[in-house]
């Protein structure tokens, strides 16, 4: 196996068990564990702008019902991922609370560890 594949799997197997696994449990340790501390997070959800910090998402993360509690559909999809180096993009679909995000996550390799560093997405009703 190619340094890149390792590098791919490591980080899907991150965003399987962090991101998607944190967002659909409201979890926020395991959120705290796939995000570097100073992530931006920029987009639209239902045509309308988005622009937080990440300590603004996890307050909302932490305050809202958790898809897993909410009893709505969750999935998350990685659509690809391409490493280069110690920087990688993935693009993935979450699924939550009738909404369908489309996600661009740039991610660093830092101390061993993928982290995302930001996070734009587009999310429209289903």
């Amino acid at each position: 196996m190619t340094t890149q594949q390792t590098d791919e799997t490591a980080i899907a197997q991150a965003l399987e068990e962090y991101y998607f696994g944190g967002s659909y449990e409201g979890d926020l340790s395991k959120l705290k564990r796939i995000f570097h501390p100073g992530t931006r997070l920029y987009g639209d959800v239902k045509g309308q702008p988005y622009a937080k910090t990440l300590d603004e998402w996890l307050d909302v993360v932490a305050n809202r019902q958790s898809p897993k509690d909410s009893g709505k559909p969750f999935k998350g999809d990685i659509l690809n991922i391409k490493v280069v180096n110690s920087i990688a993009i993935a693009e993935v679909y979450v699924k939550a609370y009738d909404v369908l995000y489309h996600d661009f996550l740039s991610l660093h390799h830092v101390n061993g560890t993928w982290l995302i560093v930001n996070k734009i997405m587009s999310g429209v009703s289903q």
